[in-house]
């Protein structure tokens, strides 16, 4: 389906309902209307339209802010699967919010950029648990097996939501709209999605905070150097950044499946918690999730150019695998 710009759970605009304004099949002519009963729908998405500019330039602005730090920590280290991972993430999102500024990327392909993104994100935490795990293959077994249901029930559910869709083009005073509607068990679903990564996101932070907490202990108990405490405090402060943006997202989205927002979707208020929402998961995704990498290799850095203190401590290789060596083993 080509049109209709939008994301997973962000905003999406129905048209006022009446049996007389059911949504033709896409292979209709375009509607041209000028029935004042649509105001209300067209203000609705013109304020959904400021809040996909404000997303767009604050993405723009924080590659701005971060662009010495990724060419001196990305683009001038040797290559390695986390740096392709990064570059994806972090350009994908770029790009992905310029067309939808644009009006350029079509509802579905936005729906599976998101689900792409988040599948990306995932595996940065595979790989930072399995260090922080000391690379334990049973710790590892375990998330990919997690993280594989989880993502492909969302692929699923996604496939199946693609196929439930349907939209018409709509010129409502003058105004291009595109029009989205779903049929089948949309909310049931949506919903579904939105647990299945709250149980992921869960798992992981409830992991990474489990080996910090055992580790802060150990050396505590051995008078270990700091190093190691500061790896590992590195590591949780970004994860837990990451996952209060994530909550917070779950939070707004968990929301709009209540009555208070489907009976008025057109108010001032729905639209405004539309958009807060909006900003949050794209924050997350293409803002929270490459700092998950750059905070690691900031951190390596500032132990290479302190390498008179580091090389009497424990030694620590903080690049892709983020491998910490401790007293005993997980």
């Amino acid at each position: 389906m080509d049109c209709g710009i939008s994301s997973t759970n962000a905003i999406v605009i129905l048209p006022p309902s009446s049996p007389t304004r059911s949504l033709p099949s896409s292979n209709s002519m375009t509607i041209v209307s000028n029935d004042p009963s649509w105001w209300p729908l067209i203000n609705a998405n013109l304020i959904a339209s400021y809040f996909i500019v404000a997303t767009s330039v604050g993405i723009m602005y924080d590659w701005v802010l971060t662009l010495g730090q990724e060419v001196e920590l990305i683009w001038r280290q040797r290559w390695s699967l986390m740096t392709l991972l990064y570059l994806s993430v972090r350009y994908g999102g770029i790009g992905y919010v310029v067309m939808y500024m644009l009006g350029l990327i079509t509802y579905d392909a936005s729906n599976w950029t998101i689900v792409i993104a988040s599948a990306i994100l995932g595996v940065i935490m595979i790989a930072r648990l399995h260090a922080m795990y000391q690379r334990s293959r049973m710790v590892l077994i375990f998330i990919v097996v997690i993280f594989l249901a989880t993502k492909i029930a969302d692929v699923v559910i996604l496939a199946i939501l693609t196929m439930q869709i349907s939209g018409a083009e709509y010129i409502l005073s003058g105004i291009h709209q595109c029009m989205i509607d779903y049929a089948g068990d949309f909310i049931f679903l949506d919903s579904m999605t939105s647990m299945l990564d709250t149980v992921w996101e869960v798992l992981t932070l409830c992991l990474a905070v489990w080996i910090a907490v055992k580790h802060f202990r150990e050396l505590r108990q051995h008078s270990t150097s700091g190093i190691i405490g500061d790896c590992f405090t590195v590591l949780i402060k970004t994860h837990v950044s990451y996952f209060a943006s994530f909550f917070a997202v779950s939070c707004f989205q968990y929301s709009l499946f209540s009555s208070t927002f489907s009976t008025d979707m057109y108010s001032l208020d729905t639209q405004i918690y539309l958009g807060v929402s909006q900003i949050l998961q794209i924050v997350q995704l293409f803002v929270l999730g490459p700092r998950l990498i750059l905070g690691v290799r900031e951190y390596h850095a500032e132990l290479v150019a302190n390498s008179d203190t580091a090389s009497a401590m424990t030694s620590i290789v903080f690049e892709e695998r983020v491998h910490v060596s401790t007293s005993s083993s997980v």
